[in-house]
């Protein structure tokens, strides 16, 4: 069979980055897919994940799409793009319908969907994804797939999430003038937690906490539903600003200091240790403590962490986590934060790295940063090559029929 190409797109406020991949196979069980290529590139004109500058942005995203495609050896044109950022709204809403025959169809789920989807959404709104949570039948609840079951009454849970037009808008348009196609827009969170979560971890109870440039997102499932969606309006920016003036760097020389001596427990380093950045004038160099260099870099994470932990004690599933926090996005890489987290959350706490199951040049996204984009090549390889998924339910492992009858699971469930 002829392998299907898919790319998925993170446009990041500090980088952006595209894996390109492959799925490939004749049965469900040698279905594969396989990382062809990866680029990335600093991203300009996003702010708080929100385009600011078209032309920048349109920039940073064909650089990136140009490398990974270089690596691949292939060019795309469709590219499966995330959306985040502070105007993501969601909701529940309720849908029920009565049943025909005594039999429920494909049909009645379709119709209880649109029941569903029907509220009024503001004109400058615009509807990304309407997820199945569960349906009810004749009053029983529980129930993931209700085709073929009897009754006459049926319910459905959808959890409605929304994003201000212009925002989308201005994405479609940046990839549009980079030459390519938005083939579909995804809430990045949820493409994270495809490529980063488990079947159990969402049963058990599980908040996955992506720590992006602009933002933090939170969301929380349990019992395989979405329980809990929201953005805080700090990130890493935040964190580099602090260097920046608490150290009186330039923005750049900050971003560069964190990410090579950064760490986020300030204990954790020898307090002799020093690192050398360029001085005020040319060919003098200046000698930072990076224990100095931790104790602002562990300040700010910790308040973040702390408003992480508010959000999730204000949903009300706080005692409900037993798969803990999944932390993830280009913050989780930063030395330390696994310590820091586990002083904050009563839980325990892991970092969510992506590539499990996957084949090819698997080993260049084993990074917390790139799981968004790997996420959504995942969500677009569910879209593109629904045929590849078999039935079972097992998440990660060797073989990649089993990532993808997970993703048949997790997206008939939620898509």
């Amino acid at each position: 069979m002829r392998p299907t190409l898919v790319a998925g797109l993170d446009i990041g406020s500090s980088k952006t980055a595209v894996v390109i991949a492959e799925v490939a196979g004749d049965t469900p069980a040698r279905s594969e897919v396989r990382v062809l290529g990866v680029g990335q590139a600093k991203t300009g004109g996003i702010r708080r994940e929100v385009v600011t500058d078209i032309e920048a942005t349109t920039e940073s995203i064909r650089k990136a799409v140009k490398e990974a495609e270089l690596m691949a050896g292939v060019g795309v044109d469709r590219l499966y793009t995330g959306i985040a950022g502070e105007h993501i709204h969601a909701r529940a809403s309720h849908g029920v319908v009565a049943v025909g025959k005594q039999e429920i169809l494909a049909s009645d789920v379709e119709r209880v969907h649109e029941v569903a989807r029907a509220i009024p959404i503001p004109a400058d709104r615009e509807l990304l994804h309407a997820i199945p949570q569960e349906y009810l039948v004749d009053s029983q609840g529980g129930i993931r797939d209700p085709v073929g079951m009897a009754g006459t009454r049926l319910e459905a849970e959808v959890f409605i999430v929304t994003g201000a037009s212009s925002a989308s808008q201005n994405i479609r348009r940046s990839v549009s003038r980079a030459g390519y196609q938005v083939a579909e827009l995804v809430l990045e969170p949820v493409a994270s937690s495809l490529s980063v979560l488990s079947d159990d971890e969402k049963e058990i109870g599980v908040a996955l906490v992506e720590l992006g440039g602009g933002t933090t997102d939170v969301v929380i499932f349990h019992e395989r539903k979405i329980r809990h969606l929201s953005t805080l309006p700090w990130g890493g920016a935040t964190v580099t600003n602090d260097i920046a003036k608490g150290l009186s760097l330039p923005y750049a020389e900050a971003a560069r200091a964190k990410e090579r001596w950064g760490v986020a427990r300030a204990d954790l380093v020898d307090p002799n240790e020093t690192f050398e950045i360029p001085g005020v004038a040319a060919g003098q160099t200046r000698y930072i403590a990076r224990e100095l260099l931790g104790h602002v870099i562990e300040q700010r994470m910790d308040e973040i962490l702390g408003l992480v932990e508010d959000q999730v004690r204000r949903s009300g599933f706080a005692d409900k986590l037993g798969a803990g926090i999944v932390l993830t996005g280009g913050g989780a890489s930063l030395h330390g934060i696994l310590e820091l987290a586990e002083r904050t959350f009563a839980a325990p706490v892991r970092c969510g790295v992506p590539g499990e199951g996957l084949g090819g040049l698997s080993d260049s996204i084993r990074r917390p940063k790139f799981a968004a984009a790997t996420g959504l090549v995942l969500y677009g390889a569910r879209r593109l090559v629904p045929e590849y998924a078999g039935g079972g339910a097992a998440a990660g492992g060797a073989a990649m029929g089993g990532v993808i009858r997970w993703m048949r699971d997790w997206l008939t469930d939620f898509f």
